[in-house]
């Protein structure tokens, strides 16, 4: 069975990832204690973890360890960066990285950006399934979660949750069969 790329990430309700300075402050606005979103479920079911550099650079400075997903084979998407820091590994290109993975036996792959990766992956198809965590606030302007240029991708409601907090999950699968899916 062939491993599969999951999007897993939150956004304001305007579409936004971030603020243009990179500040996710706002994700906070939706933190309880003893709620984790089902993150800790979600995250039994993968073995491998991709981040942009911005994102894996942000994770860091919050200087928590296990955000960093010790536990997990971590990828980090860099043009300019090669080696490894600590346990995770710089790799220039998210599409060559995820064909090589899926190839391989192991569990499902989870991507949490940001933007250029999310753009890369989705513009080849590769991942197949999105989540994410709408955040009940307007930013108006910063890193949009999905840029211009995608190709059209149909998709199918999974499931949607909606959380006391106001925070709102939505689960789709990439339908590969449908018109949009052969298009280019």
């Amino acid at each position: 069975m062939e491993r599969k790329v999951m999007l897993y990430i939150a956004m304001s309700l305007d579409g936004y990832i971030a603020k243009k300075d990179d500040n996710i402050d706002f994700l906070g606005m939706v933190e309880r204690p003893g709620e984790d979103y089902g993150y800790a479920a979600f995250k039994a079911g993968i073995d491998t973890v991709i981040w942009g550099r911005r994102t894996f650079e942000k994770v860091r400075s919050f200087g928590a360890e296990e955000m960093m997903h010790p536990d997990k084979k971590l990828y980090v998407i860099s043009a300019s960066r090669t080696g490894t820091e600590g346990h995770a590994e710089y790799h220039p290109d998210p599409v060559s990285l995820v064909m090589d993975l899926q190839a391989a036996e192991g569990k499902d792959i989870y991507c949490d950006g940001g933007a250029e990766v999310v753009f890369a992956l989705l513009n080849a198809r590769l991942v197949d399934r999105i989540i994410v965590s709408v955040i009940p606030h307007l930013l108006g302007s910063g890193i949009r979660l999905f840029k211009d240029g995608l190709p059209e991708q149909a998709l199918r409601l999974r499931q949607s949750i909606a959380f006391p907090s106001g925070l709102t999950q939505l689960w789709f699968d990439v339908l590969r069969d449908s018109p949009a899916a052969t298009e280019n």
